[in-house]
């Protein structure tokens, strides 16, 4: 079969929910047996987002080859288990960059370099995966960041419009904008839709499949007048309501025939429709789970996207326990000695989060304390494990001014300090250590037995701080056994309290490796002892 293409753009305004639809696809298609990929194209001139605030971008998530992306691959990875890499998220920082350096390197031979045809054509090799000719693939989805209309979108959009007459049938554009409803006029409107699509055919692009994002049921009245205005199919508008759960959104896309569309347009025979067994026993699960369990997000960031990866990894690991797991974020900068039992109260177990920089730090030492002396289960993932180190080695191994040479450059116990090869390094794009890399388990830990007696794993690093080995004989000593090591370069990088209920911190992201299918081992055993 011929490599066919799906370009998923958005109208009317952005958060809609692109990254969701572009991934329900990719899982449909997946189930009727197809080789499937999703690359995001993004529309800013940075390189990647990994120096993007998450206040600015939500969670910056990393690649197995060391990419850092958009959040957005957490949601193709979770729902289709493929594993996505630095060709499947693209910005136009990157286009720029790599036909700048052509220009300089003489490649255009003294021509004018232009939008049209220069950043087009390099758009388009990317959107082709030209550079991985020899990947066997079925379909490539590519979902488009921002609006249409958008001054920067411009580019990625003539190039959908190029290649839509070059792919012919291979093809298939879907839109998805949306419908609101006005309360003082009772009614649902289309119009913002019609003039979305306008501007899509303004720019050559004629949408064959519509996907409305709507909070109220739209009628099939509705849906015709959205496909005679809009010169669409009735059978290709689907709407996109409000769902209990992302992860029910396929299976709506399913019922409604989304995936049978795009196969017509493309023209491919439909078929019978898949049945997708291991997704529908995950939501009856999700369904059937009533008891509640509370779990604090020990963080500095409070918004819901700063932490994505992690906050689905403990849903799903909920959800394969049989329990709910409600998340409370509680805000390190506002933890006091003080106040800690009354904000940790009532929770069944602690993720002292990710980050970087001094900010909330203090009231993460604090609260790794608190849970330790009273034996909450506690999860420490990257900075969170590095902060858990640090609170031992003031309050166990009695070195008061222990700290990271992240926060504190002179501190004479720096149980915390940066990776030999990051203290030459002065740019902060993609230089971090990133990325998988193996470690090896100490047999009879709780790690061991969470992941079912592996020794060798891999999993994803986003960091330039490391734990200090001249202390690891002290911790050990002292009852903190280092229980991951990378075979490689002897770092410790994962720390537990065997004593404890569960008292474990991670120098690694296990939550990017978390899908809904295969969740992660470390989250499962971790709401495990939270919901005993």
């Amino acid at each position: 079969m011929e490599r066919k293409y799906i370009f998923v753009t958005g109208g009317v305004v952005s958060s809609l929910g692109k990254g969701i639809i572009s991934a329900s696809i990719g899982k449909l298609l997946q189930a009727r047996g197809y080789k499937v990929t999703i690359q995001k194209f993004d529309p800013y001139i940075n390189i990647d987002p990994g120096t993007l605030n998450p206040y600015e971008h939500g969670e910056c998530y990393v690649t197995e080859d060391g990419f850092e992306t958009d959040l957005d691959l957490g949601h193709y990875e979770r729902f289709t288990g493929i594993h996505t890499t630095r060709n499947n998220s693209i910005t136009t920082g990157r286009i720029y960059k790599t036909v700048i350096d052509r220009e300089r390197h003489g490649d255009y031979l003294g021509k004018t370099i232009q939008v049209v045809p220069h950043i087009t054509d390099e758009i388009k090799r990317r959107m082709l995966r030209e550079d991985e000719k020899d990947e066997q693939l079925d379909f490539v989805i590519t979902e488009v960041g921002g609006t249409i209309g958008d001054i920067e979108s411009a580019p990625f959009m003539e190039a959908i419009r190029q290649l839509r007459w070059q792919l012919g049938r291979n093809a298939v554009c879907v839109h998805l904008t949306y419908v609101p409803y006005l309360k003082a006029a009772d009614e649902l409107k289309t119009k913002p839709t019609q003039h979305s699509v306008k501007e899509l055919q303004g720019m050559g692009i004629q949408p064959d499949i519509l996907v409305l994002r709507t909070e109220r049921h739209l009628d099939d009245g509705m849906r015709m007048k959205v496909a005679s205005f809009c010169n669409v199919d009735l059978e290709c508008v689907v709407q996109s309501e409000d769902m209990p759960s992302i992860y029910e959104v396929p299976v709506s896309m399913q019922h409604q025939g989304l995936d049978a569309a795009i196969m017509r347009k493309i023209g491919i025979p439909v078929g019978e429709t898949p049945a997708m067994k291991g997704w529908h026993d995950f939501l009856n699960k999700q369904r059937n789970a009533t008891r509640e369990i509370h779990i604090g997000l020990v963080g500095k960031y409070d918004l819901q996207d700063a932490y994505k990866s992690i906050r689905e990894s403990l849903n799903l690991a909920g959800i394969y326990n049989d329990v709910k797991a409600k998340l409370h974020f509680v805000n390190s900068e506002e933890i006091t000695k003080q106040n800690v039992a009354e904000k940790l109260g009532g929770l069944q177990g602690i993720v002292v989060c990710p980050g970087f920089g001094q900010r909330g730090i203090e009231g993460k030492i604090i609260a790794a304390e608190y849970t330790r002396n009273n034996d909450i289960p506690t999860f420490g993932i990257c900075l969170g494990m590095q902060m858990m180190v640090i609170e031992f080695a003031r309050n166990v191994l009695g070195y008061k001014d222990a700290n990271s040479s992240e926060m504190d450059d002179k501190t004479p116990h720096n149980v915390i300090d940066m990776m030999e090869e990051q203290k030459s390094i002065t740019e902060m794009g993609g230089t971090m250590r990133l990325g998988a890399y193996e470690c090896e388990l100490q047999k009879g830990s709780r790690v061991y037995e969470a992941y079912g007696e592996e020794i060798l794993i891999k999993e994803r690093h986003r960091h330039r701080y490391e734990f200090n080995n001249k202390y690891q004989e002290e911790f050990e000593n002292n009852g903190m056994k280092c229980v991951g090591i990378n075979p490689a370069a002897n770092l410790v990088e994962i720390v537990e309290i065997p004593e404890k209920k569960w008292y474990i911190g991670t120098q690694f992201h296990p939550e990017y490796s978390s899908t809904v299918l295969n969740p992660h081992p470390l989250f499962m055993s971790f709401v495990n002892a939270c919901a005993k």
